[in-house]
C-alpha cells in the first residue's frame, strides 16, 4: 500500500503532490513544499504546487507567481512563508571555510540541463568541440538525468571527446567543488545558474536555446518572461550558435564584463532572503504548525 504516511506535517522538496503517482495520506495532515532552486518554481511540471497546504520561499517574488497561478485555477489561496534557503547557507559555510586560490588560467565549467533544447542534444559536438579549440580547462557536468534519459547520446558525446589533461567529465554527486574551481559557467536553463552566479559571485554564459514550457506550470504564463529568464539578462553573457567558432572571444568578454557584477547583488537580494537563517526559519515554521493542528484537534 502507497497511502502509508502518518504524520501531522510533512515537508518535501518533491512537486506533484497528489497529480501523478505520489497521493495525500489521510493520515497526514499537512503538507509543505520546500524548493529546491532559487527560481519562481514555474519550472515544475503541471500542477506541481497546487496541492500543497503551505509552501516555504526562499524570496517574496516566488509567492506573486503562487498567487497569480491559484487564481488562474481557482485554487484556495495556500500558506506562504519566506524563510530562505538552506542548501545555499550550507555551501556559503563551506565556501567561507576555504582557502582562497588564485588561478592562472581560466577553467570553464559546462553545466546544462537535459532534453531536446539543452546544450548537449541541441547542439552536442559542434558545441563540445568548439570549447575545446579555446585551449582553456574544461569540465563538462550533464544533469543526472542525462545519463538515464539521453544515456546514447551521452555516450556517444563521451566516446568522442574522451578525457585529457584539460577536457573532464564530471559526475559527482556534489556539485560544489567543480563550480568551485570554475571561472565562468556555460549553461542553458539549468537551475545551476543561481548557485553558481549567487554563490560563488561568478559570471556566466548562457546558451541560445528555446524554453518549451508546454508540460510546465510555466505555460501559464507563456505571454510573459518569467523571473529567470529576466534575471539571466543581467547576471550573463548569451551565447548564440552563430557565436560558437568565435567562443574565445564570448569567454573573455564575459570574464571581463563588470556589469554583471550588479545583476548578481540585484538577484542575490531578491531570491536568497534571510541568508544564513533559513534552517532555524524553516524549523520554526513546521514546530509551530505542529502544535498549531494539535490545539485545533483538541478544541473539537
Amino acid at each position: 500500500k502507497l497511502n502509508l504516511l502518518n504524520a501531522d506535517v510533512c515537508l518535501s522538496t518533491t512537486p506533484g503532490l497528489d497529480v501523478l503517482q505520489w497521493k495525500r495520506s489521510k493520515n497526514c495532515k499537512y503538507y509543505v513544499h520546500v524548493p529546491h532552486s532559487l527560481d519562481e518554481m514555474m519550472g515544475y511540471r503541471m500542477f506541481g504546487l497546487d496541492f500543497y497546504d503551505s509552501v516555504l520561499l526562499t524570496g517574496d517574488f516566488q509567492g506573486n507567481y503562487i498567487r497569480r497561478i491559484e487564481g488562474m485555477r481557482k485554487l484556495p489561496q495556500k500558506e506562504l512563508a519566506t524563510v530562505g534557503y538552506p542548501p545555499m547557507d550550507e555551501q556559503k559555510k563551506r565556501l567561507d571555510a576555504m582557502r582562497k586560490t588564485e588561478k592562472t588560467e581560466p577553467t570553464i565549467l559546462v553545466a546544462p540541463s537535459w532534453g531536446k533544447e539543452a546544450i548537449l542534444s541541441k547542439f552536442g559536438s559542434r558545441f563540445l568541440d568548439a570549447i575545446k579549440k579555446t585551449g582553456y580547462k574544461i569540465i563538462v557536468r550533464p544533469h543526472p538525468q542525462t545519463k538515464t534519459s539521453e544515456k546514447e547520446m551521452l555516450d556517444s558525446l563521451m566516446k568522442e571527446f574522451p578525457e585529457s589533461e584539460k577536457f573532464n567529465w564530471n559526475f559527482d554527486n556534489d556539485n560544489f567543488d567543480c563550480m568551485n574551481e570554475a571561472s565562468i559557467l556555460i549553461t542553458d536553463f539549468s537551475g545551476i545558474i543561481f548557485d553558481f552566479a549567487l554563490l560563488f559571485d561568478k559570471p556566466l554564459i548562457y546558451a541560445d536555446t528555446k524554453f518549451d514550457s508546454g508540460v510546465y506550470d510555466a505555460a501559464w504564463f507563456e505571454d510573459e518572461k518569467l523571473w529567470r529568464f529576466k534575471v539571466l539578462e543581467k547576471i550573463g553573457i548569451p551565447l548564440k550558435e552563430e557565436q560558437f567558432d568565435d567562443m574565445k572571444s564570448v569567454i573573455e568578454k564575459a570574464l571581463n564584463d563588470t556589469s554583471l557584477e550588479a545583476g548578481r547583488d540585484e538577484a542575490r537580494k531578491e531570491a536568497w532572503m534571510h541568508r544564513g537563517e533559513s534552517a532555524r526559519r524553516i524549523a520554526d515554521y513546521l514546530i509551530e504548525k505542529q502544535k498549531e493542528i494539535t490545539s485545533n484537534e483538541a478544541t473539537k
